[in-house]
């Protein structure tokens, strides 16, 4: 409903109902839908536009980033913070997952962009986000799901064939619910980013996905929240995965004005870099940039997406799944 009309439904006098939600310094924290809702109503009769960072917690300064860039782009920016359970197997690390709230929180707090600051940070439970509940096997699994068909299947979607699943579905429950005017999203994450942008596209969702360049360690290692899981003499050999992806990059700048370039050899050269590590690669890609189909040559007028999956140990034992992707 148009804000006018909500005004001349409820009377002169309406007033957003109060939140029963927390409220950490400058900062409120909602704890469920209807809270959010109510927040976001609120919003909606001023005319403002939201911006919105969903994450799963463990910030860093890619995602700070991110909230950074909504602060600068609209009236109000919301954050959410939420494990999302639908996206993890049975066998994978839901439950170590790194969860940092009270840090997390604390980081937000102190984000500021010329006087703007978080206006609410959206902390839900598992049952409000999965009122049927979700067992992480999905053959269990009952209720409303989203697939994005087409750009789920293949790289991140061959390893872990629930993931995008699970994440085209979180996104459009928070899109539901927060109905931002602007989403954002970071490179890091590509496949991500063309399945939300197909997800908003064809199910008409009335927002704007904004894609932001990977935030980088010194070294140039990508941020990432599992990247808590590194000592620091593996986070200083991961650095190789970056540097790998530039020689790929480097390889397609320089052959590129001869005309299309062989996706193999770009490949190539990143597997020989990534040769001199002991790390396991699980794929390297070249994968057009809207479908995310395997190329087989790559021109500077269509440009391509140059991305691998890479596991490194990690200090506690086991490994840690790296990803990253450069743009060409």
């Amino acid at each position: 409903m148009h804000p006018e009309a909500h005004r001349a439904k409820c009377g002169e006098n309406f007033k957003p109902p109060l939140y029963d939600s927390m409220t950490v310094s400058a900062v409120r924290v909602l704890r469920n839908v209807a809270q959010m809702r109510s927040w976001r109503m609120s919003s909606l009769l001023k005319q403002e536009k939201v911006g919105f960072v969903p994450t799963m917690g463990a910030l860093h300064a890619g995602h700070c980033s991110l909230v950074q860039q909504s602060l600068a782009e609209n009236d109000r920016t919301v954050v959410s913070i939420f494990v999302n359970p639908s996206q993890f197997a049975p066998h994978e690390d839901l439950d170590k997952y790194p969860r940092t709230l009270d840090t997390d929180l604390e980081m937000l707090e102190k984000l500021d962009v010329d006087g703007r600051r978080v206006d609410a940070i959206f902390v839900p439970k598992v049952s409000e986000m999965y009122p049927a509940g979700v067992p992480l096997d999905v053959e269990k699994q009952s209720g409303a799901f989203v697939t994005v068909q087409g750009c789920s299947e293949q790289l991140e979607g061959a390893q872990r064939p629930q993931f995008f699943r699970g994440v085209a579905t979180v996104v459009t429950k928070l899109l539901n619910v927060v109905q931002p005017t602007n989403i954002y999203f970071g490179q890091k994450d590509a496949q991500q980013c063309v399945v939300i942008r197909n997800l908003v596209r064809d199910l008409l969702i009335d927002t704007n996905v904004r894609v932001l360049p990977t935030f980088r360690e010194n070294n140039g290692l990508a941020m990432s929240s599992r990247n808590q899981y590194l000592s620091q003499k593996t986070k200083d050999e991961s650095a190789i995965i970056y540097k790998a992806l530039c020689e790929g990059k480097n390889y397609f700048d320089s052959h590129k004005a001869e005309g299309p370039v062989s996706a193999q050899s770009i490949i190539s050269a990143v597997r020989q870099t990534l040769a001199n590590s002991d790390f396991t690669v699980e794929y390297v890609s070249l994968s057009h940039p809207e479908t995310l189909e395997d190329v087989s040559s790559l021109d500077q007028e269509l440009g391509g997406i140059l991305s691998t999956a890479v596991r490194v140990p990690r200090e506690s034992g086991g490994e840690a799944r790296l990803i990253d992707n450069v743009v060409l």
